[in-house]
């Protein structure tokens, strides 16, 4: 006999006896990697991987890529926190990143990241982000694997159902969590169900990535909470999740769990664009930052917009219904063909599978129930199309495979159960360690599953690695599903809290990754080409140093003239055209970050000297044989003095 401690049903710790029959017929344990299984996730040094995961961070804000099957990270790309190592966000360039109605806000929890799609296929161009506390939407360009775009969301809070995109990309569409005022007015909490709203966005996207909040949609005050595309037949629709549909304002585990059912909020967007394009949107005033980096300055701008067109369901009719379903539903997802669309009821445990067709039936029928403010409810029997009964308690999330099946997380009996789409039957179980919130398949959620692997990610990760005092990092399984049976191949620990995760082969991505920037294209305002280019500029008590670096050394490496007082720009351009290349920058007495400047690229550092002295700068990034002599010094002289501006590199001027 062996004894066992684990976690289980999220908080209570269990001592298991292990006996022979509690092992699979195989022999294997649940949970238990067996001989020969941790092979089939082995990339051995120098092999790369099959796919990228896109990770989202959550209370990071950041998004964390890694190769799949190996788990090693290959990078952490900061979207909505600022980040030391990168400078982003303390940089002069991409500090417009992160600016908001709010002003400057270098932080926010970012749940689910969406790759872009044609034809309902990711295509590896671009993976959106959301912003969860500050509603915002981002996008990230997967040549450079760097944030080039962030939208505010306004007349939202709390924009947890993003951001998922159509079938083209044609939209990233989102909702808000929290319904609130709209607009924002000072009223009594109470007054709630009088006086709150939520509303549906759709950002619309460019050829070339760029975005714009097309239009919105006001909707009741219910928690709008997770949303997925049509694809298919079902191409034009979107579909949310919501609960509290009591619209209670307090002690919501018990208050907004008094009805027998919830609903999915099924979209008609096609009808929607059509009432925007006979005028039927309301100009509104809204004030909300767009913010774009720009490739070839290498710096990002924020312009605020003023105004958002809304449709309002009351007199757009035929763009939005309810579907009832189990109680308090967190994830919606729809199957590859279109065609079935699941509700993942929390409360209840068996999980109700809608049919798209039965859907559009019972809306020719008006088979309704009810309206909610001017929104029709359907009938629950006429848009169901079969029930997963039993499959275990608290589901979440689902995703498919290129066989048929569909798989679904079980938060509270910490499992992930196989399913078969049509039939309804249960097909296989697998525990995972522990209260499992998302799950992944590459390409699980779109019209064409790369049917593989399953990724589960849990939310505690209590006895699976090494403790690292109160908090531990959250865990990853990584599952082979190629067979019948679901087999766990690797642990590995994830960066922040991974809510959604997104996978896709890597020759969708790799092949267009960009090397290095090419200096002839270096357009930053301070840029220099070469270094015979490098200058110091004094402007009144401004200073902009035009430097450049190079293994191993900066031009120029001593400096003169600098006052208490002064702001002085270090406008550093790494003039190396070698991939994997980069420099650092730091000057004591600095009160953001280092620079990590690309191979053709340009950043600034704002530096503020407050005392008189000699201060190092020094390069950050080890790149050579001969790196710790790659380093400068800075004069400072008191505020007023005539010590004359100079610089040099090698011999000073005379």
């Amino acid at each position: 006999m062996k004894t066992l401690i684990f976690k289980c049903l999220g908080t209570a710790i269990f001592t298991f006896a292990l006996l022979a029959g509690c092992a699979e017929k195989d022999g294997s344990v649940p949970g238990v990697l067996t001989a020969g299984m941790a092979d089939k996730s082995y990339v051995p040094p120098g092999e790369l991987d099959e796919f990228y995961g896109f990770f989202s961070g959550g209370f990071s804000g950041q998004l964390s890529v890694y190769g799949i099957p190996s788990g090693r990270l290959l990078k952490v790309i900061p979207v909505y926190s600022q980040d030391a190592e990168k400078a982003y966000g303390y940089n002069e360039e991409t500090k417009p990143m992160l600016n908001t109605s709010h002003g400057f806000v270098p932080w926010d929890d970012y749940h689910h990241p969406h790759i872009s799609q044609t034809n309902g296929i990711p295509d590896g161009r671009w993976v959106f982000g959301n912003g969860n506390n500050t509603p915002r939407i981002a996008r990230v360009d997967l040549t450079t694997f760097e944030t080039v775009e962030i939208l505010e969301i306004p007349n939202s809070a709390g924009n947890h159902c993003s951001s998922f995109v159509t079938e083209n990309t044609e939209y990233v569409i989102g909702g808000t969590r929290f319904s609130v005022p709209i607009p924002q007015q000072d009223v009594p909490i109470e007054s709630y169900k009088e006086n709150f709203q939520g509303t549906i966005s759709f950002i619309s996207v460019g050829d070339e990535g760029g975005m714009d909040l097309a239009f919105q949609i006001l909707v009741p005050g219910f928690g709008y909470d997770l949303v997925r595309a049509g694809k298919g037949k079902s191409h034009g629709w979107a579909f949310f999740t919501t609960y509290n549909s009591e619209e209670a304002n307090t002690l919501l585990e018990v208050n907004a769990s008094q009805k027998d059912t919830d609903y999915i909020a099924a979209i008609n967007w096609k009808k929607a664009e059509e009432y925007v394009a006979q005028g039927k949107a309301k100009e509104m005033p809204a004030t909300y930052a767009h913010n774009v980096y720009h490739e070839d300055t290498h710096s990002a701008t924020s312009e605020m917009k003023s105004s958002v067109k809304v449709l309002d369901p009351k007199e757009c009719p035929g763009i939005i219904y309810y579907l009832p379903t189990p109680k308090s539903p967190h994830g919606v997802d729809v199957d590859p063909t279109g065609e079935y669309i699941v509700g993942n009821g929390k409360l209840s445990a068996d999980m109700a599978v809608h049919s798209f067709d039965k859907m559009l039936s019972a809306i020719e029928r008006k088979a309704y129930v009810e309206e909610i403010k001017g929104i029709p409810v359907l009938q629950y029997e006429e848009t169901l199309a079969g029930t997963v009964s039993s499959g275990g308690l608290g589901p979440l999330h689902t995703e498919f495979d290129d066989r048929g099946n569909a798989y679904t997380s079980f938060f509270i009996s910490s499992e992930v159960v196989k399913w078969k789409v049509g039939t309804w039957e249960i097909l296989d179980r697998a525990p995972v360690y522990y209260s499992v919130g998302h799950l992944m398949i590459p390409g699980g959620g779109t019209v064409k599953p790369w049917g593989k692997y399953l990724i589960a990610m849990n939310k505690i990760t209590k006895d699976r690695y090494l403790p690292t005092g109160p908090e531990l990092c959250h865990s990853a399984q990584l599952f082979d599903i190629s067979g019948d049976k679901m087999e766990l191949i690797l642990d590995f620990p994830t960066i922040g809290e991974p809510h959604y995760a997104q996978a896709i082969p890597a020759d969708l991505v790799a092949p267009n990754s960009k090397k290095f920037y090419p200096i002839g294209e270096n357009n930053h305002p301070y840029h220099v080409k070469k270094e015979d280019e490098t200058k110091v500029v004094r402007e009144g008590n401004i200073v902009h140093i035009y430097m450049s670096t190079i293994r191993s050394h900066f031009a120029p490496d001593n400096i003169e003239g600098i006052r208490v007082g002064d702001k002085v720009y270090f406008h550093v351009t790494n003039l190396e055209q070698d991939w994997d290349v980069p420099h650092g920058m730091a000057v004591l007495g600095a009160n953001n970050s280092e620079l990590l400047i690309m191979p053709g690229q340009t950043e600034t550092l704002l530096w503020e000297p407050k005392e008189i002295g000699i201060y190092p700068f020094y390069c950050t990034d080890f790149c050579s044989a001969l790196h710790q002599e790659m380093q400068g010094y800075v004069r400072v002289s008191p505020s007023g003095s005539n010590t004359p501006l100079k610089w040099w590199l090698g011999d000073p001027p005379s």
